[in-house]
């Protein structure tokens, strides 16, 4: 086992993976390996869980439709209840967390419609009330984990994980069968394009000049390995909330997003009575005081300290995958 090839295929290929015929090849290269230890590393990672797929990560509000969602289960259900929510193909994301609503999700899904269908017949299936909070403008967005503390947050890299509202994209039929296609991730072979494209009915260029296409219009926020935070050692996650005057929220939002280990920040919508908070970050970190220092750091690098706020850890991951916002192609 090549530890060094590991950590390298799992820290420097998280963004801007070659959009070439052969990619496995050209990071093969850049390794000073050859592209079949390459490609056995990254399908024994992903074996092994470590890696959750090679391929396209989407941004929230691009395309289709997306939101975060929380129900509030007796402990008695919750097992059940969590089974039947990640059984749905549209959640991608299932966690328990240490608050009264205790069981968050991501819904994701090809339009509006369809995800209130799913929405709904999660209420009437668990008997308890959807908390639908879509995103309303993200300040920093980057799962990437840095396992070397050498990235830095530059003006560059925050301006490139940053969004303003904007409608979401519409995208030709080439491209819509190319999503559909890959947002499970890439196929671990030595030319990941063309055997999408044979699956589809497209030439390899085609399948090539799609993803171009969507990462310029920013529908495809990277491409990349897409690693799993648990595995790499990252044993503590917490959400934390907070209840900013709407007047300051953009301000706000936008300094904690330049925070190093702030992983994501985004507004989203009060639910009153039943949710306050309108500023979400998330944190990873090793273990539960690694976190909560870096809440405290929160609280005083961005004037926080008077800030109404919860911090709500993960306790249990009962589904984790990439998001599908295309109809599996017939």
């Amino acid at each position: 086992m090549n530890s060094l090839l590991e950590n390298r295929l799992l820290n420097d290929y998280q963004h801007d993976f070659p959009l070439l015929e052969t990619p496995f090849a050209a990071l093969a290269s850049e390794l000073g390996v050859a592209e079949e230890e390459v490609l056995h590393t990254l399908i024994r990672l992903q074996q092994q869980g470590v890696v959750s797929r090679v391929g396209a990560v989407f941004r929230p509000r691009s395309i289709g439709a997306s939101t975060l969602a929380a129900l509030a289960v007796p402990e008695e259900s919750l097992e059940e209840v969590a089974a039947m929510v990640s059984s749905y193909p549209e959640v991608n994301h299932n966690y328990q967390r240490e608050h009264h609503y205790n069981l968050w999700f991501v819904v994701a899904a090809p339009d509006e419609v369809a995800l209130q269908r799913v929405l709904k017949e999660i209420e009437e299936r668990s008997a308890c009330r959807v908390l639908f909070l879509p995103l309303v403008e993200d300040y920093h967005i980057d799962l990437g984990f840095d396992m070397t503390g050498n990235r830095r947050k530059n003006a560059s890299f925050v301006a490139a994980h940053t969004s303003s509202p904007h409608q979401p994209y519409s995208p030709s039929t080439d491209e819509s069968s190319v999503i559909s296609a890959i947002q499970s991730g890439l196929p671990l072979v030595a030319r990941p394009y063309d055997e999408v494209g044979t699956s589809l009915g497209l030439s390899e260029a085609t399948v090539i000049e799609c993803l171009q296409s969507l990462i310029r219009r920013g529908v495809i926020k990277r491409m990349g390995v897409v690693v799993r935070h648990h595995e790499l050692g990252y044993h503590a996650n917490a959400m934390v909330v907070w209840d900013i005057p709407d007047e300051d929220v953009n301000s706000l939002g936008h300094c904690l997003g330049k925070l190093e280990f702030v992983t994501l920040c985004y507004r989203r919508p009060r639910r009153l009575p039943a949710w306050r908070y309108n500023l979400f970050c998330m944190i990873h970190g090793h273990d539960r005081e690694e976190v909560l220092a870096r809440v405290e750091e929160m609280r005083q690098g961005c004037g926080l300290q008077h800030i109404a706020s919860e911090v709500l850890f993960s306790t249990r991951r009962f589904k984790q995958c990439g998001a599908r916002y295309a109809r599996a192609a017939a």
